[in-house]
């Protein structure tokens, strides 16, 4: 039986313009994981998972071809995975095999609660790292992020893949999105090998080590956001206030430049003072976009934060989820997590995963 894992992860800065091409962000993987385990069969496969058990899928191999029905179906970017993947394993001359596929994720609450740590991509990556082992392919990590990438744009269509190349690469990640017009223009063009070992325009995955007084603090608001609607809203604002917007890019790029180069230097006052910058210029986007990227009870959760010396600010798409402070660990925190209790906010108490 094969297993693998991949970790979830938080957007730390640069939320909105990592979507387009070359855009940086600051992403961190964590230590809550989906798992993903394959055990070969010889009649039937399936796909089980312990979140959807009413839904589980069977399949049966035809030729090459997996066969299902695909009423009703929640696993949508796992098929993806898995037809990707199995398109490599051809192209490598692997025979395809059946398989029974089961996945667990810890990164929703035991009683269901989303709590916005990138489940889709960690599914994604899980998948085709077990699928990789189960057919005996050896991919490097760059390589993995792409056809990973590449699966989960298949399904979500938008979106930077930032979440993927946290959970690949895990720790802090500094990245910036590939060109994914150059990407549609060149996938009929070439195989999928050929296409997984050329280098991506614009693509830039760099890994971060922290200052070690730097203490990454995560609360979660209740109320989850959908990343893929609130970045189809910005999408809108950005054809309608096109010179707002074009100011927000080359505001981001300057915070988020000068944010990694905090972390180049170890020098904990420059990222939080970054990670400050960021927050205004996200509320400036959400102002001329009308779209609610910071909620009140985020509002009031990076609010307490800050009276005690840490930089706050949302997660992500916004909307909801989770906020972050960024602090040194030298401060006490308990009083602050008493006061989010009482503001009905949870402390996710998580940690930076390092991938071995």
């Amino acid at each position: 039986m094969i297993t693998a894992k991949a970790p979830g992860k938080l957007y730390i800065a640069g939320e909105y313009a990592v979507v387009e091409t070359g855009f940086p962000a600051i992403i961190v993987a964590l230590n809550q994981f989906v798992t993903v385990t394959i055990e070969e069969s010889h009649e039937y496969g399936s796909i089980v998972s312990k979140q959807y058990q009413e839904n589980s899928l069977y399949w049966q191999r035809q030729g090459d071809e997996m066969v299902f029905d695909n009423r009703d179906n929640p696993f949508h970017y796992i098929l993806s995975a898995i037809r990707l993947t199995e398109q490599y394993a051809r192209q490598a001359g692997k025979t395809l095999r059946v398989y029974h596929l089961r996945v667990n994720s810890d990164l929703d609450s035991a009683d269901g609660k989303k709590y916005g740590l990138g489940s889709s991509a960690a599914v994604t990556v899980a998948t085709v790292k077990a699928l990789c082992a189960f057919y005996e392919l050896s991919l490097s990590n760059d390589q993995l992020y792409k056809l990973a990438a590449i699966a989960h744009l298949d399904v979500q269509g938008n979106g930077s893949l930032g979440d993927i190349a946290a959970s690949v690469f895990g720790g802090w990640v500094a990245y910036r999105s590939f060109d994914k017009q150059w990407l549609a223009d060149i996938r009929p063009t070439v195989s999928l090998t050929e296409l997984l070992e050329m280098p991506w325009p614009s693509l830039s995955i760099e890994l971060l080590t922290p200052p070690a007084e730097l203490s990454l603090l995560i609360g979660w608001t209740g109320s989850p956001a959908s990343t893929s609607h609130l970045v189809d809203k910005i999408a809108l604002a950005k054809t309608e206030r096109q010179a707002d917007y074009q100011n927000f890019l080359a505001a981001s790029k300057a915070c988020l430049e000068a944010m990694v180069e905090g972390f180049r230097r170890n020098d904990l006052a420059q990222i939080q003072a970054e990670l400050r910058h960021n927050r205004a210029i996200l509320q400036d986007l959400a102002h001329f976009s009308r779209v609610a990227i910071e909620t009140p009870i985020l509002q009031k959760m990076g609010a307490l934060a800050e009276t005690i010396g840490g930089a706050a600010k949302t997660s992500g798409a916004g909307g909801g989820d989770c906020g972050i402070v960024i602090i040194d660990r030298a401060i006490e925190t308990e009083a602050l997590f008493e006061q989010w209790r009482a503001n009905q906010i949870e402390r996710l108490n998580l940690a930076v995963h390092l991938v071995d």
